[in-house]
């Protein structure tokens, strides 16, 4: 284990708290944990089966995960990566590489929770090897200035009979900026289930593309988002899945919700098939905060504000 006892170290425990993760496991042996901050490294703990390489470069950090092949990991590898200065820059660099017949899961925290002008940059890479499973948990926590740019980006290989997990949360302070770029090469009988869950509130920009092909016989997957929006938020979610070998399975399911005159939706599902065994499927819907239930929430004393926040956070747990 090697963790830095510092002062920043623990503004950054105190910041992945806030953003809904426990703090006690960014310093407990017994699990696998990486805390970023800025372009620094502050703690890492590898345990049996999880393994690090890290570099600093000008603005972020390069890092490579490796989990061995046949190694199952019982309990979630914890990543804390963010920013505790109001503005900035950072880039991550990661590379997850599953080796065969390996399972894990990460929970990862985003915190930005002074950010006036913060853009952090994701770009990931995912190799998951046959028979490899991998669930990857992203939680974001902002400030409420609306200064956070968020930009991630995912490509991603998955080898036959492999399965991954993808969720994207940013449902807590202001969403700002936000672009969602995932792409997903798939094998035979390989699985890939993407979901994004944002709400968007005053003028968050918010610009979602999944895209899966489905390249291998067999190969299923999933594209999947829930977006709220409110006041003069803007999103716009486009779906792709491609069904490129016999018996593939894809679905596009794509819900926006929006609440005041401001507030503007789009959604663009894209499917397509290259073999008549494939089927691909799509459902899209736009729609509006149910009055009904903000009626009954503000006759029981809630502000038109509390009882939309109340409403949302149903829709987005």
């Amino acid at each position: 284990m090697n963790f830095d006892y510092s002062k920043e170290f623990q503004a950054m425990i105190d910041a992945y708290k806030k953003a809904g993760g426990n703090e006690k496991v960014l310093i407990d042996n017994k699990f696998g944990s990486i805390v970023i901050n800025e372009n620094k490294v502050l703690g890492k703990n590898e345990i049996n089966g999880f393994h690090v390489k890290h570099e600093s470069i000008k603005e972020g950090v390069n890092v490579k995960i490796f989990i061995d092949e046949k190694v199952k990991i019982e309990s979630p590898i914890h990543l804390c990566f963010g920013m505790l200065p109001k503005e900035g820059k950072q880039v991550i660099n990661s590379e997850f590489f599953i080796g065969k017949d390996a399972k894990v899961e990460f929970l990862a925290h985003c915190t930005f929770p002074n950010a006036k002008h913060i853009e952090h940059i994701m770009n990931s890479r995912v190799s998951i090897g046959v028979n490899g499973n991998m669930s990857y948990i992203e939680e974001h926590y902002h400030s409420e200035s609306g200064g956070t740019l968020v930009y991630p980006k995912l490509r991603g290989e998955i080898k036959e009979g492999g399965k991954l997990s993808e969720e994207f949360r940013l449902t807590r302070g202001r969403v700002g900026i936000l672009n969602i770029d995932y792409e997903i090469e798939q094998d035979e009988r390989s699985a890939c289930d993407l979901l994004t869950k944002v709400y968007g509130k005053k003028d968050d920009r918010i610009e979602v593309r999944e895209s899966l092909h489905l390249n291998g016989e067999y190969a299923a997957g999933t594209a999947k988002s829930r977006i709220v929006l409110i006041d003069n938020a803007f999103g716009n979610v486009l779906g792709e899945i491609e069904g490129n070998a016999a018996y593939t399975r894809g679905h596009v399911d794509c819900h926006e919700v929006v609440h005041g005159k401001g507030a503007r939706a789009a959604s663009t599902p894209k499917i397509s098939v290259e073999n008549p065994l494939a089927r691909v499927t799509h459902e899209a819907a736009i729609g509006r905060i149910n009055k009904k239930e903000l009626e009954t929430l503000m006759a029981r004393g809630l502000t038109e504000e509390e009882a939309v926040d109340i409403i949302v956070r149903g829709l987005l747990k």
